[in-house]
């Protein structure tokens, strides 16, 4: 017979097969030897307590050897003489798209502004070097969008959006590691992800789609209240009455030509803050109790909220062992963002310590919060001196509305410069920010410190526009065949939601347009 069972270890058992199984065999209430294999389908860390756990539900059997579960790869027709399809965007959003797309047998042909993924690592290396920023291929514009070089964090609470296994099997049949079938929380790692997007531009490529870099939408073809087209920055037209748009959360030029072309648009709530660092050990002492932690453990991370005078404040994209990257889209401004290779094993911890912006901001209308972020990001380039060098602040002079002598080390590559980032970040945001510190401080001891760093300023969470589609066709209800798609559009928050409303809507559009 086979059946599954969950069982809390130490990680030094935890890390044994033998000891697993016969903790399986134990919980099964099995005789010690009765189970010819054991194994792992789940794995969680549990550090509730002084002695920290890994929870494992483990598949045991008792009639010969276990097969790991076969990974659920896409099935890709060749689609080269198939109708076409416009996809505006080669995020996570667009990629799984154009793979959906090709499973359904319509042939994809998107349209990316930024770079393939070898030759934007040059225009990541300009920003963190030379402190200049290409609009078109930088940290969120590229091949793979904003998550190819990030953490790789693949948890959503989306499960309700699509198919969550489903997207991960895709991931390892591209050649993220089978790990990320197993762990609750699954990443990726900055290092891992440019051979897995590259393996999936070449699968769309292979099956008779078409990618193109360097291929900036300027402005859309409509005519009837209906997409006929596209035409590019270079000039070129291209026709097309489908048109998938899976900009990103970043791409408000996007924005704006679609306003231009009479499209409606809507004001969404967003969070801006702070990227907040400390020492990879400091967060590992207070969340496994002891530093330095067990080498069987991962770097700790954490994950923290609190209701501040009506909004809620919250950590966002926590990067254990990671990097506060350089995340402009824009000369003029100062973004911040984290990463994290696939070990974790830098010896910082980051994480986006951001309050919810809500209503409608300065000027009103559906740019008002673009406009809002806008300035807070213009106000932090002047404040580090109009280069990518990014303003700081220690924690607790932050906390304590004080100037920071000095600066500790800190991850940042173009370079932090000493500023009152509390004077800085509008008021409404700073108190905000100053109470919830406060308050995380009282609940996770040694967390509120002089040890970390305040950097300035994160402000790109999720998009401050959301463009309407109709619920059930994924269409936008005033302009046929345009279906807005994923972070950009204000239907997802993360690579696993986003990839599954990319898949979703590609699954809407063969269904309205079919071959």
């Amino acid at each position: 017979m086979k059946l599954s069972v969950e069982v809390a270890l130490a990680p030094v058992a935890a890390a044994e097969p033998a000891r697993v199984q016969k903790a399986a065999e134990d919980a099964a209430g099995w005789e010690r030897g009765r189970a010819t294999a054991a194994r792992v389908e789940r794995r969680s860390i549990d550090a509730r307590g002084r002695d920290v756990k890994l929870r494992l539900r483990v598949e045991l059997s008792d009639e010969g050897p276990l097969e790991p579960p076969a990974v659920r790869a896409p099935t890709l027709r060749d689609v080269r003489a198939a109708p076409p399809v416009l996809i505006v965007g080669c995020g996570p959003a667009g990629m799984f798209a154009a793979l959906r797309l090709i499973e359904l047998g319509l042939r994809p042909i998107v349209l990316e502004r930024g770079r393939d993924v070898r030759a934007r690592r040059h225009d990541l290396a300009a920003i963190t070097q030379r402190h200049v920023v290409d609009p078109d291929s930088n940290y969120c514009f590229g091949e793979g969008g904003a998550g190819t070089f990030s953490d790789g964090k693949l948890y959503t609470r989306a499960h309700k959006r699509g198919d969550v296994a489903g997207v991960l099997h895709w991931l390892v049949a591209f050649g993220a590691s089978p790990d990320i079938l197993i762990d609750a929380h699954p990443h990726i790692g900055t290092n891992k992800l440019p051979d897995v997007v590259t393996r999936m531009r070449e699968a769309i490529i292979g099956a008779g789609g078409e990618v193109r870099f360097g291929a900036r939408v300027a402005d859309l073809s409509l005519a009837g209240g209906a997409v006929r087209g596209v035409r590019l920055a270079s000039g070129d037209e291209i026709d097309g009455a489908r048109l998938v748009l899976a900009t990103g959360h970043s791409a408000r030029d996007v924005f704006d030509l679609l306003l231009r072309a009479g499209v409606e648009l809507e004001r969404k709530d967003f969070a801006l803050g702070v990227r907040l660092e400390h020492p990879q050990e400091i967060i590992d002492r207070i969340r496994y109790h002891r530093a330095p932690r067990d080498a069987r453990l991962p770097p700790a991370s954490y994950s923290a909220v609190e209701q501040v005078r009506g909004l809620g404040v919250y950590s966002f994209c926590m990067c254990p062992g990671g990097v506060i990257a350089p995340s402009a889209t824009a000369p003029g401004e100062i973004v911040t963002n984290g990463w994290s290779p696939s070990k974790r094993n830098n010896p910082f911890a980051n994480s986006g310590v951001v309050v919810e912006i809500k209503g409608p901001q300065a000027g009103g209308g559906p740019l008002s919060g673009v406009r809002y972020q806008r300035a807070v990001e213009r106000a932090a380039w002047l404040a580090g001196g109009q280069t990518q060098a990014a303003p700081a602040q220690r924690m607790t002079d932050f906390v304590e509305g004080r100037a920071s002598v000095e600066l500790p080390a800190c991850s940042y590559l173009p370079g932090v410069v000493a500023h009152r980032v509390d004077e800085l970040l509008p008021p409404e945001v700073t108190e905000r920010l100053q109470l919830a510190l406060r308050a995380f401080g009282a609940r996770m001891r040694g967390y509120l410190t002089h040890e970390a760093v305040v950097v300035a300023v994160e402000s790109r969470t999720s998009s401050p526009v959301r463009i309407p589609r109709d619920p059930e066709r994924l269409e936008h209800p005033g302009v046929k065949g345009l279906f807005p798609c994923g972070e950009g559009a204000g239907y997802a928050g993360g690579i696993v939601s986003a990839a599954m409303d990319g898949a979703r809507v590609a699954e809407r559009v063969a269904a309205l347009y079919p071959a």
